[in-house]
Order: C-alpha cells, then sequence, then structure tokens
C-alpha cells in the first residue's frame, strides 16, 4: 500500500499504459470469439422478428465482411467491459480503503448485467418499434422493401449500442459516489437537466412520434432515479463508516 501511494506520476502512467494494453488485448480476443459465433448469430436474428419476413440484399462485396466486423466489435465489446471494469477497480484500488476496494468490487459482475439487459431492451423494445414504424412509412408510401443487411445491422446497432452503455449509469454512479466525486444531492439539483439529456437521446433514437419517445424516455429516467437511489445508500453508508471512524480516534 505504502509503494502505491508512493507511486510517481510516470509510474502512475506507465501502470495505466500496461492496463490499456491488456484490454486492447482482451478486446482483440473477444472479437476473434465474435468471428467464430458472428454467422449463427446473424442466423438467429435473421429468424426471428422483424427480420424473419426481410429479403437480404448486398449492395457492395464488403457488405458481408463488414456485418463480421460489427458483430466480432459488439461481441468484443460484451466480453472486454467486465475485464475493463475489474482493471479500472485495480487501477484505483491503491487509492481506496479496504471496506471500500471489497464494495466497489461487486460493481464488475453488475456491470456486464446491466450491458446485457440494455442490449435486450434495445433490441426488443427500441429496435423494434424504430425498424416498425419506419417499415409502415414505406408501405404507406408504397415502397418496395428491399434491405442491404449490412445497413440493417448498422441500424440495429446504432439503436443497441447506446441504449446499453446508458444502461451503465447506475454502475458509473454508485462507483463515482464510491470515489467521493458524485453524492445523491448533487445528483438531484441535475436532475432537470439529467432528465431532458435523457429525453432529447430517447427522442434520437426512437421514431418521431411522442408514444415511442415516451416509452424509451420512462425507462431512462427510472435508471437515472435508481442510480440517485444507489448513491443515496453508498453515501450514507460513507457518512456512518466516517462518523465510526471519528468517533474511534475520539
Amino acid at each position: 500500500m505504502e509503494k502505491d501511494e508512493g507511486m510517481s506520476l510516470v509510474e502512475h502512467l506507465t501502470e495505466l499504459r500496461k492496463r490499456l494494453i491488456w484490454v486492447i488485448l482482451v478486446l482483440v480476443v473477444g472479437m476473434v470469439i465474435g468471428l467464430v459465433f458472428a454467422q449463427p448469430l446473424i442466423t438467429y436474428l435473421k429468424s426471428i422478428p422483424p427480420a424473419d419476413t426481410i429479403s437480404w440484399n448486398v449492395f457492395s462485396p464488403w457488405d458481408a465482411i463488414k456485418m463480421y466486423m460489427n458483430f466480432a466489435l459488439v461481441m468484443g465489446l460484451i466480453i472486454t467491459l467486465p475485464f475493463s471494469m475489474y482493471q479500472i477497480w485495480s487501477f484505483l484500488k491503491p487509492g481506496l480503503r479496504v471496506e471500500e476496494q471489497k464494495a466497489s468490487l461487486i460493481f464488475v459482475p453488475f456491470a456486464l448485467i446491466l450491458f446485457l439487459m440494455g442490449l435486450a431492451f434495445g433490441y426488443f423494445v427500441v429496435f423494434r418499434m424504430a425498424f416498425l414504424f419506419t417499415s409502415a412509412i414505406s408501405k404507406n408510401l408504397q415502397l418496395t422493401e428491399t434491405y442491404g443487411i449490412a445497413q440493417y445491422f448498422s441500424f440495429m446497432f446504432n439503436i443497441l449500442i447506446p441504449i446499453s452503455l446508458l444502461f451503465e449509469l447506475p454502475i458509473v454512479v454508485m462507483f463515482l459516489t464510491k470515489l467521493r466525486l458524485l453524492n445523491p444531492m448533487r445528483l438531484r439539483k441535475l436532475r432537470r437537466y439529467a432528465y431532458l439529456l435523457l429525453v432529447i437521446v430517447a427522442t434520437m433514437i426512437t421514431p418521431p412520434d411522442a408514444t415511442s419517445a415516451i416509452i424509451v424516455s420512462v425507462p431512462m429516467i427510472v435508471l437515472y432515479e435508481f442510480s440517485v437511489f444507489l448513491s443515496g445508500v453508498v453515501y450514507r453508508k460513507q457518512l456512518l463508516e466516517d462518523q465510526a471512524r471519528e468517533q474511534g480516534k475520539g
């Protein structure tokens, strides 16, 4: 501990560089695994709504390769996420007390769980709603729906990835509260701005109608309020620990 506390700025930067290299290596391994499982995943997604009624096309020799790379990247991100969280925890570990180290380590598996929940919500709710909306517009205009597979999945990932990252909000807030960089009072003061930002994001990734924006905005706002609640739990525990420590010194 004393050795870590006495590390110079150069040593800290060197350690950070090593951890970043490990994260990149794990991402590459995850992408290789993603390449292996890309074909069965694509086949599965093509067999379930709303993709099961689509006639698939490619408009460029690169479309098939682009598909594989997109799935490899997403798979790599999923695999790398818990490892990245662990590396962040390990880097910050010397600055945390023993009880804080144990409490913050539990954030790692929950980060993966929330990311997967975000993927599920993004696909089964937001993406389907957006696709059905755009498809209905095409039918109203009597257009023939000819979809390029690369364009279809790019549209899908542009919705899924931002929502999955937004689902990490409770973990990020708890972690920053644990580091005493955030507290529930500050989050409550920022509530109106946070609501506005979340509504803007929901409007950008959903069809241009009020119902869709509300359906997506409500879970995001609930996530924010849940984050405030978790921050309050962590903050109250910190106050009790500080009080106990002061009494022990007294």
